[in-house]
């Protein structure tokens, strides 16, 4: 699997001084750590979900999530996470989560992502309750607690994640973009987006652990199949 934590030896101890003045403003925290996961030998831990759906339309959604090759007429021979839902509720987030570990505890991170998926929806296209390619929002980000799907008044969501709505990102989760793709006629190809010009900001738990969000926030009233071919992380 290949699938990557870089962690400086600093890591190991709290904190270090960069002078020999010894003062509490030359010290600074470990290096970046950058996260990847290609999928080549498995899901790498990741889980995919599906919220923000009544009861009622609970055996229409039409959701799956699995490790695949890339369609045609990408290439056969890499893998990737398919997610695919019928978005019934005009307002469905189809998502993955993972655990990311060995962080400093309780500590602020300024993550970015920058994520390869594979789209065949052109972003001018048009249809039911908006477009399949310009009104499929891309979002990531991360909480310090595990993302859990429950049952409120008989509509599914995702307890205490901030994630906004469809066009707009939240507190725990970043708008990277939409999937739409620059060809005008519809096939996949892989397209790139990420949060660079806007990292977003989360505290650690007590054992150094933050869960990973990646998803779409759909406006289009179809279905939507996607395969995330590579999501990296970086964490300052």
């Amino acid at each position: 699997m290949k699938s990557t934590l870089f962690q400086a030896a600093a890591l190991a101890s709290s904190l270090f001084l960069i002078s020999a003045c010894n003062t509490p403003d030359d010290t600074v925290l470990p290096s970046d750590l950058p996260y990847e996961s290609y999928f080549q030998t498995g899901t790498d831990s990741w889980t995919g979900e599906i919220v923000d759906y009544g009861t009622a339309q609970d055996s229409i959604m039409e959701f799956k999530f699995g490790r695949s090759r890339l369609p045609a007429p990408l290439d056969s021979t890499r893998q990737s996470l398919m997610l695919t839902s019928m978005n019934r509720s005009d307002d469905a987030f189809t998502y993955v989560t993972r655990k990311l570990s060995g962080l400093l505890p309780n500590t602020d991170y300024s993550l970015v992502f920058d994520i390869e998926l594979a789209s065949r929806y052109p972003a001018n296209s048009v249809g039911i309750g908006g477009s399949p390619g310009s009104s499929v929002y891309l979002k990531a980000g991360a909480v310090s607690f595990e993302p859990k799907k429950v049952l409120k008044g008989g509509f599914y969501e995702l307890e205490n994640v901030d994630k906004g709505n469809q066009a707009e990102g939240g507190k725990d989760v970043a708008l990277l973009g939409n999937i739409g793709t620059s060809n005008n006629t519809a096939g996949y190809q892989l397209i790139t987006r990420t949060n660079a010009n806007a990292p977003i900001t989360v505290r650690t738990n007590a054992n150094g652990e933050l869960w990973l969000i990646v998803g779409t926030d759909s406006g289009f009233e179809g279905l939507t199949t996607l395969y995330y071919s590579k999501i990296n992380v970086t964490a300052r």
